[in-house]
């Protein structure tokens, strides 16, 4: 089943015949992405999506504007000042990655008070006026844990490979491995580094800690880390664990080649970098002066052994496992919500 089938299997079927018509004309509003981080991968796709899907919503007259900013270092104070800059240049709308779901809650009632839409995703915030999208990143992390216990039912000593540091995501994906763990006791966290997401940070951190760890059986992670924890532990010629992936390309390649080789087996997860393009049409929707629902949580998207060609297929070289949403899309997903 199809990432996209199974959004729409989650949501009211309805709604699937809900006319795109519009309450209020948005073709002279201006929405703006801000956005904490661009240095890894799936932030790569995930900007790229924005700016494809955008761009296309712009030259069709659906909104005047849709630009997006990235701050040069993930910091909350950096993120904040881009917002109260965001509303002092005078846009509608502001969809938002945030570097922390508490530090940005006060430039965001600043947005809300000037009469600004804020759509949080991925990095939610907690503010009450804004709105938030997300997936279960604790079921994520858990699920982890619970393909490797019917894997590897004996158990063994785990590696976790965690993302950036002080983000929400990544405390939400930790949260959940543990609470893995506690339900399979048969696994233990004998080493935890972080990668920040990205291949190169992961493999330097993996090669740094393994020399003190003893026989690893399974590393879990949050993704863009599997194939720089894969090269690690081959060059240290140490026995090739299970290694969950995070859908980035190079992961998914890597998994093909030694799954063709000698069978190996695992699976990956991740959001979906284009949840950018989702979160775009949720702010549309609302400035049309649609009732949305304050919390909308979508899917995961998972690959497994069976799967695993059919999805490297459709990923672009160095990019990520992805799918990107239509205003129809968005419109049902708003609909099952309420």
């Amino acid at each position: 089943m199809t990432f996209r089938k199974m959004l729409l299997a989650s949501v009211a079927v309805a709604c699937a015949a809900m006319p795109i018509s519009a309450f209020a004309d948005t073709s002279g509003k201006k929405i703006a992405l801000s956005n904490n981080y661009a240095g890894n991968s799936w932030r790569q796709a995930m900007l790229t999506s924005w700016e494809k899907v955008t761009s296309e919503a712009v030259k069709a007259g659906v909104v005047a504007a849709a630009d997006a900013f990235t701050t040069a270092e993930n910091q909350a104070t950096e993120q904040a000042a881009q917002i109260q800059n965001l509303i002092l240049q005078g846009y509608d709308a502001i969809v938002l990655n945030a570097a922390s779901p508490t530090a940005l809650n006060g430039a965001v009632k600043e947005a809300c008070d000037a009469g600004i839409t804020v759509v949080s995703f991925d990095g939610i915030v907690t503010e009450p006026c804004a709105w938030r999208i997300a997936v279960d990143f604790k079921e994520m992390g858990r699920s982890e844990v619970e393909y490797l216990s019917k894997k590897l039912p004996q158990g063994g000593n785990l590696l976790e490979i965690r993302g950036l540091a002080g983000v929400f995501v990544d405390d939400e994906i930790s949260a959940g491995i543990h609470e893995g763990v506690k339900q399979f006791p048969q696994f233990k966290i004998v080493g935890s580094v972080h990668g920040d997401w990205a291949q190169d940070v992961a493999q330097k951190a993996v090669a740094g800690i393994l020399p003190s760890l003893p026989e690893i059986h399974g590393v879990v992670t949050q993704g863009g880390d599997g194939y720089g924890a894969a090269q690690a532990i081959a060059a240290a010629k140490r026995p090739m664990p299970v290694i969950i992936m995070g859908n980035r390309e190079d992961e998914l390649k890597w998994w093909k080649e030694q799954k063709d080789a000698n069978g190996y087996e695992t699976m990956s997860v991740s959001i979906a970098p284009g949840v950018s393009t989702l979160a775009f049409w949720v702010a549309q929707q609302i400035l049309d002066g649609k009732e949305v629902k304050k919390d909308l949580v979508v899917p995961f998207l998972r690959i497994d052994q069976d799967n695993l060609e059919e999805n490297l297929a459709k990923t672009q070289a160095g990019g990520v496992a992805n799918v990107e949403y239509s205003q129809e899309d968005a419109i049902e997903v708003i609909g099952a919500a309420k």
